[in-house]
């Protein structure tokens, strides 16, 4: 199983809809497990699971018994797609991660768990640097990052970029990145110009495309149900999904190469 963490520390910047997309793209192939890490909970009221009362989801992970993800997953309109939800209790695991050992690990060990039920593992991760996003950047595979083409979030970017680079010091293995360049306006000058100077800054990590602004991508609840719209957003996505694909695959080719 391949587990990517789709992850900014910038709000804003399409991160549900990139999760959503992508995994659906997934899907019609591979059998992907959504989870949503965000106590907002976006990607879940996206799918209609009521939050009230808290469904079984993505907290029950972080149990001190710790929660088998086969007993807290559910089934969605789409096919070979499942969820995990969020619940609100994601928002105390911050105080508990000084209290509780090896709750930074307690993710990854859900995940390994389940690693032969699913193909691949999509994490939405919160808009913050914290427990939830350490755990998923700690057990990902890759790292997928959508953002805005604005200066304020080319800021945004830098940091998670910061974040992704100490989480894998400390993991001592490769957390390989990509972006994914979101909401892009080419009418306005500003949109351009970040734009190219993401393009300068970090190279082929970089997707040669971009997802338009597209007003169909703001309903994310249509994003869940059996049919996909078909618009421009959905179609760059698709795009997007088969560069990282193709990217991947690149890449463990390389790999194993230099290790024969």
């Amino acid at each position: 199983m391949q587990t990517w963490a789709i992850a900014n520390q910038k709000g804003g910047v399409g991160k549900t809809t990139t999760s959503l997309c992508l995994a659906r793209g997934l899907a019609r192939e591979s059998r992907v497990l959504l989870i949503d890490l965000d106590p907002h909970a976006s990607l879940t009221r996206a799918f209609g699971v009521p939050t009230d009362p808290p469904p079984a989801g993505s907290h029950d992970l972080f149990n001190s018994m710790g929660h088998d993800v086969g007993a807290v997953v559910r089934d969605t309109p789409v096919a070979n797609l499942q969820l995990v939800a969020a619940q609100p209790a994601l928002a105390t695991l911050e105080r508990r991660g000084a209290t509780q050992p090896g709750l930074g690990l307690a993710l990854g060990r859900a995940l390994h768990a389940a690693r032969h039920q699913y193909d691949y593992a999509l994490l939405d991760c919160p808009p913050t640097l914290g427990l939830l996003m350490v755990n998923a950047l700690a057990a990902a595979d890759r790292l997928v990052v959508p953002t805005q083409t604005d200066p304020l979030a080319l800021h945004g970017l830098a940091d998670m970029l910061r974040t992704a680079d100490m989480v894998e010091r400390s993991r001592r293995r490769a957390l390989p990145r990509r972006i994914v360049p979101t909401l892009f306006d080419r009418r306005t000058r500003s949109g351009v110009q970040s734009l190219e100077q993401l393009r300068e800054r970090h190279g082929g990590k970089v997707w040669p495309g971009v997802v338009p602004m597209d007003t169909k991508l703001r309903d994310a609840h249509a994003l869940t149900e059996a049919e996909l719209p078909d618009c421009r957003g959905t179609e760059a996505y698709a795009r997007a999904l088969a560069w990282l694909l193709r990217d991947d695959t690149e890449g463990r080719e390389a790999h194993g190469q230099e290790a024969a």
